[in-house]
């Protein structure tokens, strides 16, 4: 899209967001939400980036307590981040309505976006070595291809092909603390694996085992020796336990002890625990609790809701048109204001809106693109049931109009 039609769209889409408020909107209007969102988040970082003008597009804002280190790392983070929520909706089938031609054009973006990323001769090239935050979005990185890889993957020429396994195994060099980002390296190990490709078993063992270790109950992970009350479960835990375990299973990778397959039936139940907490955070207007680190990542807190609704793997405690409507009043919730995007269409520090202030020591704008991971629920087609189902009203949306609700037990698992 040329810049200038892209402003145009930017500008008018905080009239179009509020047109589709949460209690009134239909589930095609929902969807089409979604997808403006995903538009307005995609287009101003696919557009220059495919031609290897992202850094030269794409000025950076930092935390105000930034830790020093390089501010390259940011355009990885974007990239990387914004494709791994996207991912679902690229590899849908391709037609020939207004969606479907989007669809194409960021599909073509997308794949000459990964050109660039591993050619040490474009601007775009990414920060991949030197810098302990390449190991972390490198795995965003990695899991948009494991989501969509016959539209991210399949379609790359050679030369990307072997540049992009030769960086990642290049960040094997990394020391990986013993928190979230034990996941990171088993989610770079896990899309080795799904290639066909020489992997370090011992990364993905590793991380399953020390995740299933801090499980404290209820559906909740700690992150390393302490409890943190926090979206971390939703950021990194469940969606990246899962997929690993995904892949181990259908490559039938090696695991000492338990089987793949009971430890990813384990990890689903566990994360559909989670996902009940997760609906039920979500209040009669669409808010929900301002808790912990990370809070600028906005709706990505809803990964995992998305994720299984994906999937098709909701609990049946949680209903396909119930959850639709709880995550659109929260996206309205957030979204709806003008403030959370800058006057060159890139996201803002923020939470809800421009708030730089609740940036923690690794935020920066680049950090931001997680928020795509709250629409994953996109890779469903606008015929799916998920998108069709007749909107029901969410937990606290009938608790607080003193209606019957379902009361809330601790789960033993």
């Amino acid at each position: 899209m040329e810049r200038r039609h892209f402003m145009q769209a930017a500008a008018a889409s905080p009239a179009l967001l509020a047109a589709h408020p949460a209690a009134a909107a239909t589930p095609a209007q929902e969807r089409a939400y979604q997808l403006k969102l995903l538009q307005q988040m995609a287009e101003p970082v696919l557009e220059p980036m495919s031609r290897g003008q992202l850094k030269q597009k794409f000025e950076l804002e930092v935390s105000p307590t930034w830790d020093g280190r390089d501010r390259s790392v940011a355009y990885l983070e974007c990239f990387g981040r914004l494709m791994s929520g996207i991912a679902p909706w690229l590899a849908l089938p391709a037609d020939d309505t207004a969606e479907g031609r989007l669809r194409q054009r960021l599909q073509q973006q997308a794949l000459q976006s990964y050109v660039h990323s591993v050619d040490p001769r474009s601007p775009d090239y990414l920060t991949w070595k030197g810098q302990g935050q390449a190991l972390v979005d490198s795995a965003y990185y990695t899991n948009a291809l494991m989501r969509a890889p016959l539209v991210l993957w399949e379609p790359l020429d050679a030369v990307t092909k072997a540049r992009i396994v030769a960086e990642i195994k290049g960040l094997r060099s990394i020391e990986v603390p013993n928190i979230n980002w034990l996941l990171f390296a088993a989610m770079n190990e896990a899309w080795l694996l799904s290639i066909g490709e020489a992997h370090d078993p011992m990364r993905m063992n590793a991380a399953i085992r020390k995740i299933n270790e801090w499980y404290v109950g209820d559906g909740w992970i700690k992150d390393g020796q302490d409890f943190h009350f926090d979206y971390y479960c939703s950021y990194v835990m469940y969606p990246m336990l899962i997929e690993v375990l995904e892949v181990l299973v259908a490559r039938r990778g090696p695991f000492w002890g338990a089987k793949p397959v009971e430890l990813l039936a384990q990890a689903t139940k566990r994360a559909q625990r989670y996902c009940e907490h997760l609906e039920r955070f979500v209040g009669p207007e669409g808010s929900y609790p301002p808790i912990g680190r990370s809070l600028t990542y906005r709706t990505a807190v809803f990964q995992p809701l998305a994720l299984l609704a994906w999937r098709k793997q909701l609990p049946a405690s949680l209903p396909e048109g119930q959850v639709r409507a709880a995550l659109h009043a929260a996206h309205v919730a957030v979204w709806g204001g003008p403030s959370n995007f800058n006057r060159d269409g890139y996201l803002n520090i923020g939470f809800c809106g421009a708030q730089p202030e609740l940036g923690d020591w690794y935020s920066n704008n680049g950090s931001m693109y997680i928020a795509a991971a709250g629409l994953l629920a996109l890779g469903l087609p606008a015929s799916d049931s998920y998108w069709t189902a007749p909107a029901q009203d969410w937990t606290q949306k009938k608790a607080f109009s003193g209606r019957k609700f379902p009361k809330d037990y601790p789960a033993n698992y």
